[in-house]
């Protein structure tokens, strides 16, 4: 056998059964390892192209996984909501962090991230491994960018799916039993505000009187409004298309005009305890409405009026579809719901969307009928 040659590297198995594949270039040794000799040459000759490529190697040093996370998440961080970050945060610390974040950088591989992504599939959480999929994705994008690691191992392991249920709807008959049931209850105008805009709860808990045009019968939707880490967050709208006009009904109105009227009673009861913050929905004190309170009396209304339970996303689901069943076009639901784009309303209520199939039958039976003729 010849000598090898600078830079081609070396493939020996280990005495615990591994593979471990070496390369050197300009006195730096990198060595990466693999369950088979077939794996392992596949990451020498990553090495080798990475080499070629920057005239370097990637060098993970010391680094592990958690190095990474907390790296990627600061990198970030200034181009996201912080309510994603802090999403995405939790989602680290609470699946990732524990079961791969003190592997080195350097011995990382596909089996570590199907490992973790298989255990969370076989205990039912379809979603949450996609979620940790995609973001462990992105973290070794980086490294890879920044020359940790030589390749995105990821992108060697089966991909979870998830389908989503459908989501179960009220009737409209059942609509109209919580709208007239639980009027008289402080937060029946969010509720009815909600089904008639189809708005994301953090954009009507940080709407404000002044982007309300009753007499217009108009609502701009420019803020959200978040508890992150404990404190209020106000941001911009979830997508570009987040910042919108929406069109009222006169139930809405009707609702709105109810809430300008409490909070006038509550201000006046609370005096100098009074938050003035021009915020539309707020507790009697005027300080922002938290998600888990609008959720747990949504529970007991529900209950109360021997409805099936529902969601404040749930009420925003029931727009789209209301609106979709009657024919409203898919554009203008996208519009009203600020979607991104129409694709992501198609996909959420493809279901809803009220097909006319009548011309396509037509033109099928008339080219049969011209044939056999």
């Amino acid at each position: 056998m010849g000598k090898r040659s600078a830079g081609e590297g070396s493939i020996i198995r280990r005495t615990d059964g591994r593979w471990q594949a070496s390369l050197q270039v300009d006195g730096r040794r990198r060595t990466v390892y693999g369950r088979t000799r077939a794996e392992a040459a596949g990451k020498l000759a990553d090495l080798r192209q990475q080499a070629l490529r920057a005239g370097t190697m990637p060098d993970p040093g010391r680094r592990t996984v958690d190095d990474l996370l907390t790296a990627w998440l600061e990198a970030v961080t200034p181009s996201l909501k912080p309510r994603t970050i802090s999403d995405y945060a939790y989602t680290c610390r609470r699946y990732i962090r524990p079961a791969i974040g003190s592997v080195l950088l350097a011995r990382l591989g596909p089996e570590h991230v199907q490992r973790l992504l298989s255990q969370l599939q076989s205990e039912g959480h379809q979603r949450t491994a996609q979620l940790v999929y995609a973001l462990l994705h992105r973290a070794c994008h980086l490294a890879v960018m920044w020359r940790w690691l030589s390749d995105n191992p990821c992108r060697r392991v089966i991909r979870p799916t998830h389908r989503a249920d459908r989501k179960v709807l009220w009737s409209p008959e059942q609509m109209r039993t919580f709208i007239n049931g639980a009027e008289g209850h402080w937060l029946w105008p969010l509720w009815v505000v909600t089904i008639c805009l189809g708005a994301r709860l953090s954009e009507l808990v940080g709407l404000r009187w002044i982007d309300v045009d009753l007499a217009g019968r108009i609502v701009v939707v420019r803020q959200q409004l978040q508890r992150v880490g404990g404190k209020w967050i106000t941001s911009t709208p979830k997508t570009a298309a987040g910042s919108r006009q929406i069109g009222m009904p006169l139930v809405a109105v009707a609702a709105l005009r109810a809430q300008e009227a409490q909070q006038l009673v509550w201000q006046e009861g609370a005096g100098n305890r009074w938050h003035d913050t021009d915020l539309v929905f707020t507790t009697e004190l005027g300080r922002p409405l938290h998600r888990a309170v609008v959720a747990r009396a949504m529970r007991k209304e529900c209950a109360r009026l021997n409805l099936p339970p529902m969601t404040m996303h749930g009420l925003r689901h029931l727009h789209a579809s209301l609106l979709l069943t009657q024919g409203l076009p898919v554009p203008e639901v996208s519009r009203r719901l600020g979607h991104a784009n129409p694709g992501i309303t198609m996909s959420v209520y493809a279901h809803a969307i009220r097909m006319d199939d009548g011309g396509a039958t037509g033109a099928i039976e008339q080219a049969l009928r011209d044939d056999a003729g």
